[in-house]
């Protein structure tokens, strides 16, 4: 079963936002991320003390059923938060409310996976100008010329 952000978990996916004018929805798998609740850090009184409001998700890259181009994108961008499991943890203690750390870390799920669909643009190798080329070299000489004069005389 999956389940709808907002509700908890559903993605725009595409090389952008808008795909031949519709917006592509997809669902993460349930079996696909687990949450975890642990102590925040940092101020809240007595309530940080005894709630768990930072949120931890986990999400089983392998799992999620992207393309094989945005799950090598996305654990290249995400390299140093990946496990050696192949599972991505995301951390989110910036709200007091659980459920709002929750939804922040799913937020950052969503960005992470727009992110990693997004192709990135082939480089097309290019070659100087002979014009540029004789721009370059003259400017050269030129800087050396100045160079040279700055030097002591022989005698």
């Amino acid at each position: 079963m999956a389940i709808g952000i907002r509700s908890l978990c559903t993605l725009n996916c595409g090389t952008s936002l808008q795909d031949n004018g519709m917006t592509r929805q997809r669902d993460i798998p349930q079996e696909a991320y687990e949450f975890r609740f642990i102590k925040a850090q940092g101020p809240g009184g007595q309530h940080v003390n005894k709630t768990n409001s930072a949120v931890e998700l986990r999400v089983a890259v392998a799992k999620l059923g992207l393309p094989a181009f945005a799950e090598r994108q996305i654990r290249e961008q995400q390299r140093n938060r990946i496990s050696s499991q192949g599972v991505l943890i995301i951390q989110a203690e910036q709200h007091r409310s659980q459920q709002r750390n929750r939804d922040a870390a799913l937020d950052r799920l969503q960005d992470m996976i727009l992110r990693a669909m997004i192709r990135p643009k082939k480089r097309i190798a290019t070659r100087p100008s002979n014009a540029q080329k004789k721009r370059r070299a003259d400017n050269k000489k030129r800087r050396g010329e100045l160079k040279a004069s700055r030097r002591r005389p022989d005698f």
